[in-house]
């Protein structure tokens, strides 16, 4: 079953591309849904496109197809009104959306918590974070997780990790490290004299120990984004 707002992309791209030939653009969608950032708009794709409804094409800009649609939008008369359920009393304690200030900021791809993966230094997308996860006057990225390595610190394959950029660490810091210029982990930080040790925070891994002039600190982690 798909979401309201599931619904509102999918009956919003499909009726532009009934009209126009073409899919609308991610600003346009955003601006469709009332969203604030383009970063909803690429989580609804993904959820969609995980759901078998469209498909993107590579390589092509702007370009989707539409591959089924729900029961309810192929039948006469199909209306978003006529949907209702999706709208819940929030619990009393949650604070309104409105007001807490949020920013967003790049997601540079994937990092490894397990055995390091080649470095990052693409943007695949954007997302927005709440302005207190940010600290400091400090330039932000996101990464997306992969593997289980850090599952005691909290930290799940698949999460969202919030780095702040900077090349120091405090023993115990959790990092974003470039070991040898060329392959890129998240681990805790440990300083040994004049060697480095990167732990995981699962006992499946082993610690890795190198030269401190081996390893590089990319950022230290400040928050952590998790999607159900």
């Amino acid at each position: 079953m798909l979401t309201r707002k599931q619904l509102e992309l999918l009956d919003f791209i499909k009726t532009r591309m009934d009209k126009d030939g073409v899919p609308p653009s991610f600003d346009e969608m955003k601006d469709a849904l009332d969203l604030r950032s383009k970063s909803g708009i690429h989580r609804l794709i993904t959820a969609l496109e995980e759901r078998g409804f469209i498909r993107r094409l590579a390589h092509r800009a702007r370009a989707l197809e539409i591959l089924k649609l729900p029961e309810a939008m192929e039948k006469p008369g199909f209306s978003l009104k006529l949907i209702k359920g999706d709208k819940v009393n929030p619990p009393r304690e949650a604070m309104p959306i409105a007001g807490v200030y949020a920013m967003e900021i790049p997601v540079m791809g994937r990092i490894a918590a397990g055995v390091p993966i080649e470095a990052i230094s693409h943007i695949s997308h954007h997302v927005a974070v709440p302005g207190s996860m940010l600290s400091g006057n400090g330039q932000h990225y996101a990464l997306e997780v992969k593997g289980d390595s850090m599952i005691e610190a909290g930290i799940n394959d698949g999460d969202i990790v919030v780095i702040r950029e900077q090349i120091t660490a405090e023993s115990g810091d959790i990092v974003v490290a470039l070991v040898e210029d060329a392959e890129a982990t998240l681990k805790r930080f440990r300083r040994r004299g004049s060697m480095i040790a990167l732990e995981a925070a699962n006992p499946a891994y082993e610690t890795r120990v190198f030269p401190d002039h081996m390893v590089k600190v990319q950022g230290r982690l400040v928050g952590l984004i998790r999607s159900y």
